[in-house]
């Protein structure tokens, strides 16, 4: 299936109910684009979470809304509550432990 894309007006339908791991990202960070393959092949492997990520350039109200001062970073959503925040590069098997919860 892929990462969803998230907007402002899409992000809190998004993280509302169930597990959502978002990737906040931008096209220029070096660490963002080594970190992009790994978000996209959990999003192919794992069910039980929707994995997402939101292009800080485009959409810098939700970035300033959850203090994301660098870049990648990761947050874990469990209905609607923030319940982890990643900073910089995650590896694809530190991301599958923290989606266990």
């Amino acid at each position: 299936m892929g990462a969803v894309t998230l907007t402002q007006s899409t992000f809190q339908e998004q993280i509302d109910q169930g597990v959502t791991l978002v990737d906040f990202w931008a096209p220029w960070c070096g660490p963002c684009k080594i970190q992009i393959p790994i978000i996209e092949e959990l999003s192919t492997e794992l069910d039980q979470a929707t994995i997402a990520k939101v292009n800080v350039d485009q959409e810098p109200e939700l970035a300033s809304k959850y203090e994301i001062m660098s870049i990648p970073t990761l947050l874990l959503f469990k209905d609607g509550e923030l319940v982890d925040k990643m900073v910089g590069l995650q590896s694809k098997e530190v991301l599958k432990n923290k989606l266990n919860i």
